[in-house]
C-alpha cells in the first residue's frame, strides 16, 4: 500500500509539472490568442450594427462572432465601413497564433521521448527543493536510482549524449540536462538555484572541484555531496569548502574488499571516527551457543549491535531485547572485525 501511494504521488507530481511546463511554454501564445478574441469581441460589441436589422450585438453574440471569424465563417453579415477590416484581421492574426502554438506543441511532444532534449530542460525548470546529480555514469546512475526509490525528485546533468544510462534514467522519470556540469548556464537549467542538494559524481576530481565552486556561487545553501578518488584530498576539501560529505570511492571500496577477502557474510564495511566497522550477516547454527540467547544478552556480552533479524517470513528491523535466537535465524550485526570473530566462534557447533 505504501509503495502504491508513493507511485501515485510521483505520478500526480509528474502530471502537475507537465501542466506547469505547458503553461510556461505557451502562456504567451495563449495570452495573444485571448487578447485577439477579447479585443475583437469588444470592438464588435461596441461598434457593430447589423446592416439589415440595424441592431447591436450582445456581448455573448460578439464573442461568438469573433470566434467564428477565425475559420472565415463569420456568424454576422459583413459590415460597411472601416469595421470590415476586423473581419480580415481577426482570422489572420488568430490563425497565425493558433498554428504557431500547435507546431510548437507538436515539436515539444515529439521531443518528450528524448531524454536530453528541450522537454527535459523545460521540465527541470519547474523543479524546486530537488536534488541535482552531476555526472550520470555508473555511480551517478545508481545514486539517481536510489534517490528515486527514496521518493525524492531528481534532475541529472550529463555531458555524454551517448551514455548508456540516459535511457534508463529517463524511464525513472528524471529529466536530464545535457552539458558540462561546471558550466553555470547548465547548472541554472538544472535548477541548482532552487535545489536542496547537489551530488557531484563525475570521475574527474578537478572537474568535481570546479563544479562545487560554481554551485557554491549559485546556491550557497545547497547541501553538497562530493565524490573524489583521492581520499586525503576528499577529507581536506570537505573541511575547507564546508561540504557536508566528501567521499573517496577508493576509500569506501577498500574496507569492503579487504574484509570480504578474510571473512564471509560481510555486507558492508566503512570507517567511522577512524575505526573500521562492518555490517555482517550470520545464520544461527542449531548446534552453536547463540541458540537460546536473547538479543540483549548477545549485545552486552559481545559489545555489538543486532540491527536486523529474519525468522521465516518475519523480518524485524529492530529486534526486541528479550527476543531469543532460534536455529536458522538470519541475524545482521553491526560490529568490529574482532567482535565478528567472537560471535562467529559462539555460532560454531559445540565440540
Amino acid at each position: 500500500m505504501a509503495r502504491l501511494r508513493k507511485v501515485l504521488r510521483r505520478s500526480l507530481l509528474a502530471n502537475l509539472r507537465v501542466v506547469i511546463l505547458l503553461w510556461r511554454r505557451f502562456r504567451l501564445s495563449l495570452s495573444l490568442f485571448l487578447a485577439i478574441i477579447g479585443l475583437g469581441s469588444l470592438i464588435l460589441w461596441l461598434a457593430y450594427i447589423h446592416p439589415e436589422a440595424g441592431t447591436r450585438l450582445t456581448f455573448p453574440e460578439a464573442l461568438y462572432a469573433a470566434f467564428s471569424m477565425l475559420f472565415f465563417q463569420p456568424s454576422v453579415p459583413f459590415p460597411q465601413g472601416p469595421l470590415g477590416i476586423l473581419f480580415f484581421v481577426i482570422p489572420i492574426l488568430g490563425l497565425s497564433v493558433v498554428v504557431e502554438g500547435l507546431v510548437s506543441f507538436s515539436l515539444l511532444l515529439v521531443d518528450r521521448r528524448n531524454p536530453t532534449g528541450e522537454w527535459a530542460v523545460a521540465l527541470a525548470s519547474t523543479y524546486s527543493g530537488h536534488i541535482v546529480v552531476c555526472g550520470l555514469g555508473h555511480v551517478g546512475y545508481r545514486v539517481t536510482r536510489q534517490l528515486v526509490e527514496f521518493g525524492r525528485e531528481v534532475v541529472g546533468i550529463e555531458k555524454n549524449s551517448q551514455s548508456p544510462f540516459l535511457e534508463r534514467i529517463r524511464r525513472l522519470g528524471v529529466p536530464i540536462v545535457l552539458g558540462e556540469a561546471n558550466n553555470p548556464e547548465v547548472l541554472e537549467q538544472a535548477g541548482v538555484r532552487k535545489a536542496q542538494a547537489v551530488v557531484v559524481a563525475t570521475n574527474n576530481d578537478l572537474l568535481n572541484l570546479d563544479i562545487v565552486m560554481h554551485v557554491r556561487e549559485i546556491n550557497p545553501n545547497a547541501r553538497l555531496v562530493l565524490r573524489m578518488f583521492d581520499a586525503d584530498l576528499a577529507e581536506r576539501v570537505g573541511h575547507f569548502l564546508g561540504i557536508r560529505a566528501a567521499f573517496s570511492t577508493s576509500a569506501i571500496a577498500a574496507p569492503a574488499f579487504a574484509t570480504a577477502a578474510i571473512r564471509e557474510g560481510v555486507l558492508h564495511s566503512f570507517f567511522l571516527e577512524g575505526e573500521l566497522l562492518h555490517l555482517s550477516e550470520i545464520v544461527v547454527h542449531p548446534a552453536g551457543e547463540l541458540v537460546g540467547n536473547s538479543v540483549q544478552e548477545i549485545e552486552e556480552r559481545l559489545d555489538l549491535s543486532v540491527v536486523f533479524l529474519q525468522r521465516g517470513d518475519r523480518r524485524d528491523m529492530h529486534p526486541a531485547a528479550e527476543l531469543r535466537l532460534e536455529a536458522g535465524d538470519r541475524v545482521v550485526v553491526f560490529a568490529t572485525l574482532e567482535q565478528l570473530g567472537k560471535i562467529e566462534r559462539l555460532n560454531c557447533p559445540r565440540r
